[in-house]
């Protein structure tokens, strides 16, 4: 099959272009005015560079594109796709790749709708990255632009990436933040305040206060003042050694309202937006996340987005990682309390399998993935749960599994070593490693402790 002409468009301003092949543009408009390039490259001034990515990637014929940027701020990072190669058969390659995983995307169907599109996005990149930006003018601080260039300006992006997160098809790669909005509203614009702890008065202020040892009287030092020397207001003894006749108390706020004296103010979080007021422990916590594609994403990409139904992919009945753990830990905790249900646990590792998958290309490489669930699919139950931890390694709960079926379930998976003949494949190696419940389980194990011990005989 001949190789695709890849066609290039350069939007340049005041320099020689970086690819002589491709189509010079010094403006947006007229870029928009050509059939959509398959590659674009900006190679403009920064400033130019951020406007130009953010209003590509609002175009449809532009939203899932390559667009490689120079610029390293964190918006070009979100939005591009770094810098361009400075080898032209780099970049063919690249988007080579792009247009396989494109048709393999959705069983070939176009992303519709805003959920699609960004899983789209980040399927073409995979496992892509899914960047959190600082954003000021914003009630929340922070964006998602990616999801913001996709959608509109009505679409909530911090509430749309924590439900793909929640629903298993992203997994967070860094903690970027932890903010704290509004209860009412949910803006991240708060004043916070000192206020008298008698009566949320906010005219306070810090005044140095006198204790009289003879009558108990705590009040502000000028109240003790006269006539050059100290003399308690209350009962007109004498001040003159301190530590003897006074000291000076711990309070040192005075409330300019209800005349009232305290150590340290309360602290009010009141909001800019709406005009609530909260206390800081009332507030609502947020952490911002950077994201990429979860295997379940991943398999959801390529199996159909249809599939993604109660967290559940084809029939292997796949569950994230940490929705596995926790059946898992109920499980254990289950028969710690009851000594029953017996399940087993299986773990599976096809070795090298990621450096196979690499070396066959994405169409060959998903056909043999898809045809070791079908096999896996055979050896277990619909009541039985699997997850992926990475792209080499299975793990199966088994429930109501004693050691026999145990072993008959092994038996069945190793036989997928049948598969892996050929000299494409013959690099694949398989292993298990297992364990049944209550019998095999070590004294106060957990889920994570328990799957880790079998780790290690993978």
């Amino acid at each position: 099959m001949p190789e695709l002409t890849l066609r290039i468009a350069e939007v340049a301003t005041g320099h020689d272009a970086r690819f002589p092949a491709a189509s010079r543009f010094s403006e947006l408009t007229s870029l928009l005015q050509q059939p959509a390039f398959d590659v674009v490259v900006l190679s403009a001034t920064e400033a130019e560079n951020l406007a130009l990515l953010q209003a590509l990637r609002r175009q449809p014929a532009y939203r899932l594109s390559l667009i490689y940027c120079a610029s390293q701020t964190p918006l070009a990072m979100a939005l591009g796709d770094g810098p361009a190669p400075t080898q032209p058969d780099r970049l063919q390659q690249a988007w080579q790749q792009w247009r396989e995983r494109l048709a393999l995307f959705n069983n070939g169907r176009a992303p519709e709708g805003l959920e699609a599109q960004l899983l789209a996005y980040l399927w073409l990149r995979a496992p892509g990255t899914l960047k959190a930006v600082r954003a000021p003018s914003s009630a929340r601080h922070y964006v998602y632009p990616l999801v913001e260039a996709l959608g509109d300006d009505q679409v909530n992006g911090l509430a749309l990436v924590q439900n793909l997160a929640q629903r298993n098809l992203l997994d967070s790669t860094a903690l970027v933040d932890r903010i704290r909005l509004c209860r009412s509203c949910g803006s991240g614009h708060l004043n916070y305040v000192d206020v008298c702890v008698e009566c949320n008065s906010l005219d306070i202020a810090r005044q140095p206060s006198l204790h009289c040892f003879t009558c108990g009287h705590i009040g502000a030092q000028t109240e003790y003042l006269k006539d050059g020397a100290l003399v308690c207001p209350n009962c007109l003894t004498r001040l003159r050694h301190i530590g003897t006749d006074y000291d000076r108390p711990l309070e040192n706020y005075n409330c300019n309202s209800c005349d009232a004296f305290f150590v340290d103010a309360d602290v009010q979080a009141r909001c800019l937006d709406c005009g609530e007021q909260h206390a800081p422990d009332e507030l609502q916590v947020r952490e911002i996340r950077d994201y990429q594609l979860s295997e379940g994403g991943l398999l959801t990409a390529r199996q159909g987005l249809e599939r993604n139904t109660d967290h559940y992919f084809n029939g292997l009945s796949v569950v994230g990682v940490n929705t596995f753990k926790t059946l898992l830990d109920w499980q254990l905790e289950l028969i710690e309390r009851h000594k029953a249900p017996t399940f087993a646990l299986l773990g599976m590792r096809f070795r090298n399998l990621g450096r196979v998958l690499e070396r066959l290309g994405p169409q060959r490489g998903h056909a043999l993935l898809d045809t070791l669930i079908e096999r896996i699919q055979v050896a277990i139950r619909d009541t039985d749960r699997c997850t992926r931890a990475s792209e080499e390694q299975l793990w199966l709960l088994l429930m109501y599994t004693d050691s026999a079926g145990l072993r008959r379930v092994t038996e069945r998976i190793n036989e997928i070593s049948e598969l892996f003949v050929g000299e494409d494949l013959q690099d694949i190696r398989l292993t298990t490693s297992g364990c049944v419940a209550p019998s095999g389980l070590i004294d106060k194990e957990d889920a994570e402790l328990l799957m880790a011990r079998l780790a290690g005989e993978l």
